[in-house]
């Protein structure tokens, strides 16, 4: 099968010729007919993550936001059969451990994450394998396209998880978003979808114009007024939840300065190697507003009925935030345009 491997960190993807995956006994391998190009991608092919000891491999297959259709099944496997449609969590879990058996297999003691760990060869490739099929697969609505659904497996599914069930999105609450990239515009319309007020912080007028598209109540640019004193004056006081979803250093800070009273920031987005995974916070002014830091990553297999009901009723429209569709000799380009932040909402990788 065509892949497109990772020689060097920063380095063009080398598309070649690689063998083509098998099913563990209790795996499956899935033709990927589309998968999204994040910015975690890009943390990857960068090399980051060294400081967490979370560096990918080279000669390494990246990508973690598949969907597509199983060709084939382990002996163990019943669920699923040749021909299922599907879309695959980039956080697997191992279905058996105290934290799946509970619903929380996003955060598995044994777990893995596609596309990231060694074990587990990513999804630039036209097959992917996937372990514990049983546990981690999840079947597409019949109405819900492959390139409408290929972020659910991270990016979409990760604010979906970080609004609805770690911050508990209320109807009419005010909601920051800052960083207008994937997660962050999925973060917009999910909020709006909940029936929150999401306002969308950004530098890029063309990606706050996105956000006001998908649903957002006000638009902050970031590079034209304070964005802390431009969200209380919005909200009459701060939001009542906001979300760093690009992870820098300056994007955390002022979410959590964002918000009001008993406020609550959710950390979706992931550090680059200026920060090391390490951020200075107002830690006092947080304590005396008894403000929560909550962190979020990727979503529970057990609850993503929930969001796929919710895109299959048309409530959530992820397709709507796609802005490219590019061949798998392009995803070198679109990782490099991250680089400056030069990407058109969600892009995605079709074959």
């Amino acid at each position: 099968m065509r892949a497109a491997v990772l020689r060097e960190y920063g380095e063009p993807l080398d598309v070649t010729e690689v063998p083509d995956p098998e099913p563990a006994p209790d795996g499956a391998v899935v033709a990927v007919e589309a998968c999204g190009i994040c910015r975690s991608d890009w943390h990857a092919w960068q090399g980051h993550g060294e400081w967490a000891d979370d560096q990918v491999p080279l000669d390494y297959v990246l990508g973690h936001e598949p969907a597509g259709r199983v060709v084939a099944v382990g002996e163990d496997v019943s669920r699923f059969s040749e021909g299922d449609r599907v879309v695959v969590p980039f956080s697997l879990g191992c279905g058996g451990c105290g934290e799946c058996r509970t619903g929380h297999g996003n955060t598995c003691e044994n777990g893995l994450a596609l596309g990231f760990d060694e074990d587990v060869p990513g999804a630039f490739a036209e097959q992917v394998a996937v372990p514990h099929a049983e546990h981690n697969l999840q079947i597409l609505p019949d109405g819900v396209s492959f390139r409408d659904v290929a972020a659910v497996g991270c990016r979409y599914m990760t604010a979906f998880h970080a609004l609805a069930h770690r911050a508990d999105v209320g109807g009419g609450d005010w909601v920051a978003v800052h960083g207008c990239g994937g997660v962050g515009l999925s973060a917009v319309q999910i909020a709006d979808a909940l029936g929150a007020r999401p306002i969308a912080v950004d530098v890029n007028d063309e990606a706050l114009a996105r956000a006001a598209g998908v649903g957002a109540s006000e638009t902050v640019n970031g590079g034209d007024v304070d964005v802390v004193d431009q969200i209380h004056e919005l909200t009459d006081g701060g939001a009542a939840i906001s979300v760093d979803a690009l992870g820098r250093a300056e994007t955390a800070r002022n979410s959590v300065r964002s918000l009001r009273q008993r406020g609550t920031h959710v950390q979706v987005g992931l550090t680059t190697d200026a920060e090391k995974g390490e951020v200075s916070l107002p830690t006092d002014w947080m304590t005396r507003w008894e403000i929560d830091w909550l962190g979020s990553r990727g979503m529970p297999p057990a609850r993503f009925d929930e969001l796929l009901a919710m895109v299959d009723d048309g409530s959530l429209d992820p397709g709507k935030l796609v802005g490219r569709e590019v061949d798998l000799e392009d995803v070198s380009g679109r990782l490099a345009a991250m680089t400056t932040y030069d990407t058109e909402g969600i892009e995605i990788l079709t074959f």
